[in-house]
């Protein structure tokens, strides 16, 4: 069988999510979901060029082994996606098909003469980054790979109590004494919407703190982005994968989180503060809030995604490699 042009992501949702499930590439940036919304905004410009790979001679039952979310951009193909909205990309892969579906690739390449191939937001545990450069050097291309960016996250406990004891000594006294003076020099509370409508209704505030609280951000939302926002946040409520959260100081909403549970994992996508209040850490505070909802609710991953910011460190996130691949026709 041969392969079979990805161009819409709805027809094949099914499929491409049921390989998802099963590959260990899954991430809540691979559903075609969230591929959709990136695409309807950002994809002006773009030809997508990916496709589907098969189950060799149609064994377990038929089907759908891997999906290559492409698009050609020139000369160059790259992941659908971009690193400033993905955290991570990959192929989704069923296990055993890795080669398989990388030898494809290639030829895939050859008939359609790209020169380039640009795979951003590797995973150090990717085994695009472990099998793919071998056999792409041994068709005569030349490949280069560096470090991206790093990302953070933590394995969550079952209980607060036992976070704590994660932390170090050090990080454990500096989030009770923050935690305390809040306690005894406010009024505080935090809460969570995840309704599409209550979202909807928010999202402003949410866009307003996260621009209020470093001038980078406010810089990084652009109007395509803040559409982009938008449709987002409405898709993953309807699929009731999101949570914002927001923390309110003396009357006053002064932080916000935004944050996506897939896979048993809470990915916190971003945040924002008000800096008039960053004596009480109230940022800092309301990610932590955000860490210990996951736990209650039984999720077993708190994934600060990219980036380096330091209060991912003093929240227990450990630290690991994102890498970009380019490979060249030599």
């Amino acid at each position: 069988m041969a392969n079979t042009p990805i161009t819409s992501f709805q027809e094949i949702e099914t499929e491409w999510e049921s390989v998802l499930h099963d590959s260990p590439a899954d991430t809540l940036f691979l559903t075609p979901q969230w591929q959709k919304v990136w695409w309807d905004t950002f994809g002006d410009g773009r030809t997508m060029c990916g496709f589907s790979y098969p189950v060799p001679d149609g064994g377990a039952g038929g089907g759908v082994a891997a999906i290559a979310s492409l698009a050609k951009s020139g000369d160059t193909v790259s992941f659908v996606g971009s690193q400033d909205i993905f955290d991570y990309n990959d192929f989704p892969i069923r296990p055993g098909h890795e080669e398989g579906f990388y030898r494809s690739l290639l030829e895939c390449m050859e008939e359609q003469n790209v020169r380039m191939l640009r795979l951003n937001s590797l995973r150090e545990s990717s085994l695009t980054l472990e099998l793919f450069p071998e056999m792409a050097r041994d068709r005569g291309y030349t490949v280069e790979i560096e470090q991206e960016d790093v990302t953070s996250g933590i394995v969550l406990p079952g209980t607060w109590d036992k976070y704590l004891g994660m932390l170090n000594k050090k990080d454990r006294h500096e989030l009770r004494r923050k935690l305390r003076r809040l306690d005894t020099q406010t009024e505080w509370k935090w809460y969570a919407l995840s309704e599409p409508l209550q979202v909807a209704e928010r999202l402003g505030e949410f866009l307003a703190l996260m621009r209020l609280s470093r001038t980078d951000k406010d810089e990084f939302m652009t109007p395509e982005r803040e559409r982009f926002f938008h449709n987002i946040t409405q898709r993953m409520a309807e699929m009731g994968q999101l949570q914002l959260y927001f923390l309110d100081l003396d009357g006053s909403t002064v932080a916000t989180a935004l944050c996506f549970d897939y896979g048993g994992s809470r990915l916190l996508y971003n945040s924002g503060y008000d800096p008039e209040y960053g004596y009480f850490s109230v940022g800092l505070l309301l990610n932590a809030m955000c860490l210990k909802d996951a736990i209650d609710r039984g999720l077993t991953y708190f994934d600060f995604l990219r980036g380096s910011e330091p209060y991912k460190a003093h929240l227990g996130g450990q630290q690991r490699s994102l890498y970009q691949m380019v490979v060249t026709k030599s």
